[in-house]
């Protein structure tokens, strides 16, 4: 079951990375990356470590994407 997980979190991975370099929309942009860092945090999820994954979301989401979208 983790690895038809994995495999789908990475998926959705790749797929918001190539729409964070191919959308012309900056904000458009920083919504695909968002996505790609929560599914990059439920990978380290997936691999038993929930402190980076807390970390990952709370500094990269909370605060770098809040900053760049004001």
């Amino acid at each position: 079951m983790t690895a038809i997980l994995f495999y789908l979190f990475a998926a959705i991975l790749v797929l918001a990375a190539l729409r964070i370099i191919t959308t012309r929309s900056p904000v458009t942009a920083a919504m695909h990356l968002v996505l790609a860092f929560f599914t990059a945090a439920m990978i380290w999820m997936l691999l038993k470590a929930e402190f980076l994954s807390i970390l990952l979301v709370l500094v990269y989401v909370g605060a770098v994407m809040v900053l760049f979208l004001f």
